[in-house]
């Protein structure tokens, strides 16, 4: 495996990712022209930024705003590993996402909050290794920037219903019943209904109780149980309902139904 392994997904071209496994790397003075989160997955380095260095132990986070003058330097004789997201700006400007002002500092996140960013980060970062869905990469993204910027960030607020709202969700239910099967995004789900991505994410999960991908996902492993049933191909329903790969699938398949593709179309 590469010492640095980088991720993008090109329906998705405002977002790249690295994985760093080069213990004696150490950067200079640089800047980057996107914001950029990172996570330290293993060792500890020393992060000069603008005339301030600070000490990031192994669990934490941090991050930078573009063009912010900044350098890193591992801890010798220790393992060092790191995962970066580099964010285009503008991407920020589609989203509106509230309290934004506070990603013009670079900051380390601390105790409950940090453990939170983490995990978004990671699931962020996995759905990127695995090629998963556009929808599973944006949504998870938003929810990791909302967390990093939300003074009092909870997944989703507990708003009352009303009838406006519930009209924009049964056009998005509508939308990824008749389109599934594709590639959706969140840009696609923002044109269809005029909201903000963020704000439909709030809104689909607050009636729901699921972000937009994993709805999506239900559909496609409900369709995936009939096809099944038919004595269809498993890698041709894979394909079919969008999957990257017949692993993909069957992994996806097995959260879902509690066994694998091969299994439940066995016990048919």
């Amino acid at each position: 495996m590469s010492d640095i392994t980088l991720y993008r997904n090109k329906e998705l071209p405002f977002l790249e990712a690295k994985l760093c496994r080069k213990s004696d790397l150490a950067y200079q003075k640089h800047f980057h022209e996107e914001y950029s989160i990172g996570l330290i997955d293993e060792g500890e380095t020393q992060a000069w930024c603008e005339g301030l260095v600070w000490r990031v132990e192994s669990g934490r986070m941090i991050s930078f705003p573009p063009h912010m003058l900044h350098a890193c330097q591992p801890a010798e004789k220790v393992n060092w590993k790191y995962k970066m997201l580099f964010i285009n700006p503008k991407w920020f400007e589609q989203i509106e996402l509230p309290h934004m002002d506070t990603l013009q500092i670079p900051f380390l996140l601390e105790d409950g909050k940090n453990e939170a960013c983490s995990k978004l980060l990671n699931h962020t970062m996995g759905y990127l290794t695995i090629n998963g869905s556009p929808l599973e990469i944006e949504t998870s993204l938003i929810q990791l920037v909302f967390t990093l910027t939300n003074k009092h960030a909870s997944d989703l607020a507990h708003e009352s219903h009303n009838s406006l709202e519930q009209k924009y969700v049964k056009r998005l239910k509508e939308y990824i019943h008749e389109y599934y099967k594709d590639r959706i995004t969140l840009e696609m789900l923002e044109q269809e209904t005029g909201i903000s991505r963020y704000h439909l994410i709030r809104m689909f999960k607050k009636s729901t109780h699921l972000p937009p991908h994993a709805y999506q996902n239900l559909l496609r492993i409900n369709h995936a149980k009939t096809e099944l049933k038919k004595r269809i191909p498993i890698a041709e329903i894979a394909v079919d309902t969008g999957y990257y790969d017949q692993s993909h699938f069957s992994k996806a398949f097995a959260k879902i139904v509690g066994a694998t593709p091969q299994t439940y179309a066995m016990s048919i």
